[in-house]
């Protein structure tokens, strides 16, 4: 995808030149540091060391720090990340809401507005409200258009990230390689980003509430299911971008799962809110959609509950051959199912600490999402940053 010119010697977002982006790599942490430290940690020279911060204080994105305690004399000069020395524009669409918000070159969320919308309607209809709602937060924060840094954007949908463009998306008519990144531009003319939502969930889960876990699975599970996978601290997208259909796996037959029919028995037929509700219906309660479910089971419905906690060991059917192969540390548990309670958990910790190897569930954590509603947009705005900021 294409970006605007970029001084020479600056990665692909242009906003550090390449021999600057390991000192904000290093500073990203929000620790203040002294010259003679980055040096030290660096093993550049200080002259060096000093050269370089100045381009990026010049640029806005270093900044002095208060000054550290002294045992006598002047104290050492301090220089810190200047996060808000750009803006983000983020976009998290589901198949039935969206958020939009601002946040900052650390992912923070600025502002932001939720709204419910149908992915179904197009490309054009979605995004022209996405833009429209991004343009009046841009306008209500009082910040110059120079100041904006990029674009990212949470599709529910395989998306080939390097073009931006949905691919073959099952809940989404009309989106199938529609340029979003192109789109996009007219409006807001930087670095366009886009990527599967649950990848960016993945990326906001890991920055908040597992910063220091190097390998961890973010499942999502509402109208359809996914997984996001970091792994050596990074986001695995996979060959084609790919990586991460969960959905789509074929559930095994075990004690705690019932023999399914041969046809429709993968993950997402299962598990996923639908099926959920489907499984609700066919006992005589009324039932179509996630948000039914969540519902009925925040009312303690017994159908409701009892689907759940079935949906819960499908997936950890799932997540157990997953544990053995990848063997994570966390695994987050996400989604609008996610949020009727401990059910959809129960489940999964049912089967996967009984199914996987003792080795690789001796230390694991299976928790719930803890980013909220904002996650989606944090985790877009941090895949922008670490285009802008990081060395390609």
């Amino acid at each position: 995808m294409s970006a605007p010119s970029a001084p020479s010697g600056a990665p692909r977002g242009g906003l550090v030149p390449s021999d600057a982006a390991e000192l904000v790599g290093i500073l990203r942490d929000g620790i203040p540091r002294t010259r003679a430290q980055l040096a030290e940690q660096t093993g550049l020279a200080r002259s060096t060391v000093s050269s370089r911060l100045d381009a990026l204080m010049d640029a806005g994105l270093i900044t002095a720090a208060t000054d550290a305690a002294s045992s006598g004399g002047r104290p050492p000069a301090r220089v810190t990340f200047n996060a808000g020395a750009r803006y983000i524009v983020s976009v998290d669409l589901g198949a039935t809401h969206g958020v939009i918000a601002l946040g900052d070159l650390a992912g923070t969320v600025l502002f932001s507005e939720t709204a419910p919308l149908t992915i179904s309607e197009g490309p054009e209809a979605v995004l022209d409200w996405a833009l429209a709602t991004a343009k009046r937060l841009v306008k209500a924060s009082k910040r110059p258009r120079s100041e904006l840094a990029g674009v990212g954007i949470g599709l529910p949908g395989p998306v080939q990230h390097s073009t931006g463009m949905p691919i073959n998306p099952p809940i989404m008519p009309g989106w199938d390689r529609f340029d979003v990144p192109a789109y996009v531009r007219r409006t807001f003319d930087v670095p366009v980003l886009v990527d599967n939502d649950v990848n960016v969930l993945a990326l906001g889960e890991h920055a908040v509430s597992w910063p220091t876990e190097d390998d961890l699975l973010f499942v999502k599970v509402s109208t359809g299911i996914g997984l996001g996978i970091i792994a050596g601290g990074s986001l695995q997208r996979g060959a084609a971008g790919s990586a991460g259909d969960l959905g789509h796996v074929r559930v095994p037959f075990s004690r705690e799962t019932p023999r399914h029919g041969d046809e429709n028995a993968d993950l997402e037929a299962l598990a996923s809110g639908p099926a959920i509700a489907r499984y609700i219906a066919e006992r005589g309660t009324p039932a179509v959609s996630s948000a039914d479910v969540l519902a009925l089971a925040r009312g303690g419905h017994p159908d409701a509950v009892a689907g759940i906690r079935q949906a819960g060991r499908d997936l950890g059917e799932v997540l157990a051959t997953c544990v053995n192969l990848f063997n994570p540390s966390v695994i987050v548990v996400g989604g609008s199912i996610a949020r009727a309670g401990e059910h959809l958990l129960a489940g999964v910790r049912e089967v996967v600490y009984r199914q996987s190897t003792p080795l690789a569930t001796e230390h694991l954590q299976i928790v719930p999402a803890a980013a909220g509603e904002t996650g989606g947009v944090l985790g877009a705005a941090i895949m922008v940053a670490q285009h802008l900021l990081e060395p390609a």
